[in-house]
């Protein structure tokens, strides 16, 4: 059992840091308040390979393992959520899946732009009342000719309004129940298909997150992913290598609330010395430097894995249900040492505290990886 990072996850690790304190640090705070999308960040994002990282080179990807992967969202998160979530969505939910499930023809058509950053990709599978019940999709997809017609709403999209490529999922056979659920390579622009409502969100304020409607969408036949009834197998094999990439994004926001309560406590003095001295704000930290480390053990055993070929679903599941709690536990701590100047935007730490929230809520609830955790245990 070997614990070291390699040689390459080590340069993909001070790659993905440099770029985050010099490319996303300087404008964080505003993107946050303005709920402006970084798109030349993302751009800059692409062309450095971290929009495609564990791709075949073939399709334009980076060729990396999933470790390296969630080395790189850890420390991009530790400076932007908003930014991190955008590269999760692209790597986890659209180009994994594509690569894994699509065929040779929609790989070259959608993949090579997606690994690359040319194009930016979403995963659309929530609707107003079908979160974590993903079986209740009424979006509905019927067959006309050599094309589908699309109808529906999709909710709590990120890259929404953005995106290029969409990851679409839609009845085909409603009296199939989920083995009537179909998915769908849709784009940008087609007739019907518009953004809707962009949400004003407490968190990851610069990632946009928007509603979907289709409207009498053709979507050609050859962009049906698999068979028809393949959508629900495929949304789930997906968003099991979701987790592990919203775990790590929850572990960068603790470690890097972590870091900068770390540094504050050195530097803020009270009592004629600085705060690290007290034993009150010193057992916060080793509280909080503990659980990250159980955090990052459980992410990389889980990206471990996948990488091996092994079944990483049970391991996934533990691992974000603990890293999301941990970001949470964290981010309030940090913004406690740091007393009143915690709760103003320019140290940060309010932001991470705000961002953290939704990693125990989106790509299954910590109530969902429970059932998950639960089911692995007892079967």
């Amino acid at each position: 059992m070997h614990f070291e990072l390699t040689e390459e996850h080590l340069a993909v690790q001070e790659a993905a840091r440099d770029f985050a304190r010099n490319e996303l640090l300087p404008g964080v705070i505003q993107r946050d308040i303005e709920c402006r999308f970084p798109a030349e960040e993302i751009k800059k994002m692409g062309e450095l390979g971290f929009m495609g990282m564990m791709i075949d080179p073939k399709y334009s990807g980076g060729g990396m393992d999933t470790v390296s992967y969630v080395i790189a969202m850890e420390e991009l998160s530790k400076i932007d959520a908003s930014a991190s979530v955008v590269m999760s969505v692209n790597n986890s939910l659209v180009c994994w899946g594509v690569e894994k499930y699509a065929s040779e023809t929609q790989k070259e058509k959608y993949l090579k732009p997606l690994a690359s950053g040319q194009k930016l990709g979403a995963f659309a599978l929530s609707e107003p009342e079908a979160g974590s019940d993903a079986t209740s999709q009424k979006t509905e997809a019927y067959l006309e000719g050599d094309h589908y017609v699309l109808n529906g709403t999709k909710n709590w999209i990120t890259n929404g309004s953005n995106a290029d490529i969409y990851i679409v999922f839609a009845q085909t056979d409603q009296s199939k129940g989920h083995k009537g659920i179909s998915v769908f390579f849709v784009e940008k622009g087609w007739e019907g298909f518009t953004p809707g409502h962009k949400e004003d969100k407490l968190g990851i304020r610069a990632s946009d997150t928007t509603s979907l409607m289709f409207t009498d969408v053709k979507v050609p036949v050859e962009n049906r992913i698999g068979e028809e009834g393949f959508g629900f197998k495929y949304a789930m094999e997906t968003l099991n290598g979701g987790r592990i990439g919203i775990a790590a994004q929850a572990l960068g926001i603790a470690a890097g609330a972590y870091d900068l309560a770390l540094a504050y406590s050195k530097e803020r003095k009270t009592f004629g010395k600085p705060i690290s001295e007290h034993q009150a704000i010193q057992f916060k930290l080793a509280d909080m430097a503990t659980t990250i480390e159980a955090a990052r053990l459980l992410v990389y055993k889980a990206a471990w894995l996948k990488d091996q070929g092994e079944d990483y679903s049970h391991a996934s599941a533990m691992a974000k249900l603990y890293a999301s709690q941990i970001a949470m536990d964290v981010s309030i701590e940090a913004v406690q040492i740091h007393g009143g100047y915690g709760y103003v935007r320019e140290y940060h730490v309010e932001r991470l505290m705000r961002d953290a929230k939704i990693t125990q809520i989106y790509e299954g609830t910590s109530e969902i990886q429970k059932i998950v955790i639960s089911r692995g245990i007892l079967r």
